[in-house]
């Protein structure tokens, strides 16, 4: 399996995976205004046998400090459970550190994202309308510079609440 930057080529692979993986539109539209509003900072996909398989977006985030949003991240159904995801995510933490981001915020299962480091503690400090068990943080380059403060993902994810 190849991690690599997503192109514009890929568009249409990227749509269809995450409507499969997701069962609907609207995570391909988070990702279709995140990218037309300019708020993408890293989009990666997975590649296996020469086709997109999955694919992981984080995006800017406004925050005390440095810090993205990982969202969302969707791997093909035929393809789950196969550690692409998880590959996914450690592709995007690196990518988000080498963007010089100090956090990565990210919405989800606590028990996935918690194997990666990301944690609902940390992030309590954080005022956010997603505010709650399922925002957790993950600290990059060591511990967050700013215990607490608001965040505010990027407009597009408004349309998703």
């Amino acid at each position: 399996m190849l991690i690599r930057p997503a192109f514009p080529d890929d568009a249409a692979a990227i749509h269809a995976v995450v409507t499969a993986a997701f069962g609907g539109e609207d995570e391909a539209r988070l990702i279709a205004a995140l990218d037309a509003d300019g708020d993408t900072v890293v989009s990666l996909v997975a590649v296996e046998a020469d086709e997109i398989v999955g694919h992981i977006l984080l995006s800017g985030l406004a925050a005390p400090f440095p810090s993205l949003a990982l969202a969302p991240l969707a791997v093909r159904p035929d393809h789950q459970r196969r550690a692409v995801g998880s590959a996914l995510v450690r592709a995007a933490i690196q990518a988000g550190q080498v963007a010089g981001a100090r956090a990565i915020f990210v919405l989800g299962d606590p028990d996935y994202y918690g194997r990666f480091g990301f944690g609902a503690a940390q992030a309590r400090g954080f005022s956010s309308p997603y505010a709650g068990p399922h925002l957790m943080v993950l600290p990059l380059g060591g511990p967050l510079p700013v215990p607490t403060g608001r965040i505010d993902h990027a407009p597009a994810f408004a349309a998703l609440v």
